[in-house]
């Protein structure tokens, strides 16, 4: 399929706001595509390519694009041949990639991204530039700008992965409900899409794999400990624990744990590998958290807890596991059970390891193990209906946090340089939050809520200085724009009308409590969350 198929496709569903009208389009796209650009198709829709961030920032993206932009003509001599010793790929010559060249196909995409994700060592950096340069050569203006996005995880077509798997099923022509759970099942929508168009009657028996991570269950914001009960009624009370999501993945004496997002992550965390193979079952997939302790037992703060995934002495901090759920025990798949059911086998797999829970109908005894639960220096609780089933991928009402003081994830849009003691470092942070259902612009797309400079330690003033100019897109003489990819946790006081901001939302008093960098944009609070928070208009 030629790439234009795929930007003219973009940019029709950019430009419709129905969710019908998406689909329909994107549909129609996958039906015309041969088996072999179902993966590298969807991968650039969605903005993540089959290769992952293949190893260059923004700025390379832009460098390498302004360097063969589509009105003025290629080098008329290639480049210096590489040192193979030194770096791996040779991307083709681009005095022979000039407007002659055939017209871009998807394959040819996908081509030219393996061969950047591939090369690596001394001159690697100038070898993936000088391979870019050769891929936007070929391309037009319209599609140049769409491979910066879609390389740089910047598609804004409102082609979320939601809207994609319904075009997926309207494609195969099996239920909307078949497709996504095989997307949650596998983690994957590039496979599930490859298997509704040449295999549709393979899609409804995707299930768990030992070893296949799944997207993670989540909680949505409870409003208070009484409500919550009285929504539930007998509910799985659970210390809501600050760490970092795991999910652990048990065959034997194989281990492996992957994150929140579904990077492995088996490598770092030794001790959590050793945790797992001590467990009376054979095969397990577990969900839980991971933490670093301080001596009495007490939880360390989050940023330290991610500190232990890099640096010199990370052997030496030990990570606590912390159970709260079973997907899969001994050849039986747990997740069309009720919690009632995964909570008696999970007991009975970790033992002490299972995070600590009461059951209780009785808002009052749930209100006084949120207090034993702050008392132990943790965020609050997590209260679960009995009956839910495993919702692999989705945050309903089944779960709810409950936390003593609001915290929100939004997403970094620039930064300000600071003054006076803060002279010389990126303090001030633009903070956006998502408008998933297009409200005010594209769907997806982030929606400045707000500004903040408090809470920040001189450790993250530091390390806003080093990583931000990273991910820069543009900047001002005060400012430094960067691409919306940084969440931060930050606590509130409450929100509030603004006729400053295009959401009609600000903040109050917001401070920083650290940055996720285990969460992904799309993991960010939604701009509807927000609103919801306002109080009743007078």
């Amino acid at each position: 399929m030629l790439l234009r198929e795929v930007v003219d496709t973009a940019g029709a569903v950019a430009a419709t706001r129905s969710r019908r009208d998406k689909t329909a389009l994107l549909a129609d796209l996958l039906r015309r595509l041969g088996p072999d650009d179902v993966a590298a198709a969807v991968g650039l829709l969605l903005g993540r390519p089959r290769q992952g961030r293949v190893g260059v920032g923004w700025r390379t993206l832009l460098d390498a694009r302004e360097g063969c932009a589509p009105d003025s003509p290629p080098p008329a001599d290639p480049p210096p041949p590489l040192d193979d010793d030194k770096a791996t790929g040779t991307p083709p010559p681009l005095a022979q990639l000039g407007t002659n060249a055939p017209p871009l196909t998807v394959a040819d995409v996908d081509a030219a991204l393996e061969l950047v994700a591939g090369t690596h060592g001394g001159g690697s950096a100038s070898a993936r530039r000088e391979a870019l340069r050769a891929l936007f050569a070929r391309a037009d203006a319209d599609e140049a700008d769409f491979l910066v996005r879609a390389i740089g995880g910047e598609v804004r077509t409102g082609a979320l992965a939601g809207v994609l798997t319904d075009a997926i099923a309207a494609a195969g022509e099996v239920p909307a409900a078949t497709a996504r759970r095989a997307a949650m099942l596998s983690g994957d929508l590039a496979t599930t899409a490859r298997l509704a168009l040449t295999a549709p009657e393979q899609l409804a028996s995707v299930g768990l794999s030992v070893g296949t991570p799944v997207l993670p269950m989540l909680a949505s914001p409870g409003g208070d400990t009484e409500s919550s009960v009285t929504a539930l009624g007998e509910a799985s009370v659970e210390y809501k624990l600050d760490g970092v999501r795991i999910q652990v993945h048990r065959s034997g004496d194989d281990v492996a744990v992957y994150t929140r997002s579904l990077a492995d992550i088996t490598a770092r965390v030794p001790e959590l590998v050793e945790a797992a193979r001590a467990l009376p079952a054979r095969e397990l997939i577990l969900d839980g958290e991971t933490l670093l302790l301080a001596e009495d037992g007490s939880p360390r703060p989050f940023q330290e807890t991610m500190s232990r995934f890099g640096g010199q002495d990370a052997a030496a901090r030990v990570l606590r596991p912390w159970f709260f759920d079973v997907l899969h025990a001994d050849g039986q798949d747990l997740i069309d059970e009720p919690l009632r059911v995964r909570r008696g086998i999970l007991s009975e797999v970790v033992g002490d390891l299972r995070v600590p829970s009461i059951l209780t109908s009785d808002p009052a005894v749930a209100e006084d193990f949120s207090r034993q639960a702050l008392a132990a220096g943790h965020e609050g609780i997590v209260l679960k209906g009995l009956d839910s089933p495993y919702a692999a991928g989705r945050r309903g009402k089944d779960w709810q946090k409950v936390k003593p003081v609001l915290t929100l994830d939004l997403v970094v849009l620039g930064v300000e340089w600071g003054s006076g003691r803060r002279s010389g470092w990126l303090s001030n942070i633009h903070l956006g939050a998502r408008d998933a259902d297009g409200s005010v612009g594209e769907p997806g797309g982030m929606v400045m809520v707000g500004k903040t400079f408090k809470g920040m330690t001189d450790e993250i003033l530091r390390w806003q200085t080093e990583h931000f100019p990273t991910i820069e897109t543009r900047r001002t003489r005060s400012t430094v724009f960067v691409e919306p990819v940084t969440v931060v946790e930050v606590a509130i006081d409450g929100v509030q009308r603004s006729a400053r901001y295009p959401g009609g939302v600000a903040l109050r008093f917001a401070r920083v409590k650290g940055y996720r960098l285990d969460k992904s944009p799309t993991e960010a609070d939604t701009l509807a969350t927000l609103r919801a928070l306002l109080p009743p208009e007078p």
